[in-house]
């Protein structure tokens, strides 16, 4: 069995493809609902997870360094 992803939202009454694809009757299917809270509670937890791990990195006890210590311009 193929599997292909399209993109589809629900319109209060039925779900409803964003893309056009030929289908026979009967075809059978998976669905996977993007709530939007739960991609924002993700969201957030991954912001939290990256900002600590930021912190942990660029703690106030890094030392600064000087342009002089670059050998190479980006």
């Amino acid at each position: 069995m193929s599997v292909i992803t399209l993109k589809a939202h629900y319109d209060g009454k039925q779900v409803c493809l964003d893309e056009p694809i030929d289908l026979a009757p009967n075809t059978p299917m998976l669905v996977t609902v993007a709530r939007p809270d739960a991609e924002d509670a993700d969201r957030a937890e991954w912001f939290a997870l990256a900002k600590a791990a930021f912190a942990r990195v660029y703690g106030d006890d890094e030392p600064d360094y000087s342009n002089a210590v670059i050998l190479e311009r980006p």
